[in-house]
């Protein structure tokens, strides 16, 4: 369960990054109030993952998984830069991922 929490915890923190990105310096108050609603349940949802998953791997996969997601948005519903040096790093930063949630399990 824990690491649903958590999957769900880095779902939240995209969606947090998301609103940040929509809400205007805080001048938009529909995008403002879910920024901070998915910020606090981002968190929240990550202190119940923490009672099960070591600190420090669930603070990488969390903080991984929503800059990987934020990067991914970005790309497509910004149209931000996505040229081969940036997806090569993001494909290293999945690895980087997906070697800790094995190395858990392994653990």
């Amino acid at each position: 369960m824990a690491w649903l929490y958590l999957l769900a915890a880095a779902c939240l923190e995209v969606a947090m990054g998301a609103a940040l990105k929509l809400n205007g310096g805080w001048s938009k108050p529909l995008p403002s109030v879910a920024a901070v609603a998915a910020g606090l349940g981002s968190i929240y949802l990550l202190a119940l993952a923490l009672r099960a998953l070591p600190l420090g791997t669930a603070y990488a996969i969390w903080t991984g998984l929503g800059t990987i997601g934020l990067t991914v948005l970005g790309m497509v519903y910004f149209q931000e830069n996505a040229h081969a040096v940036r997806l090569f790093f993001l494909a290293l930063a999945v690895i980087g991922i997906v070697g800790l949630r094995f190395a858990e399990a392994a653990g």
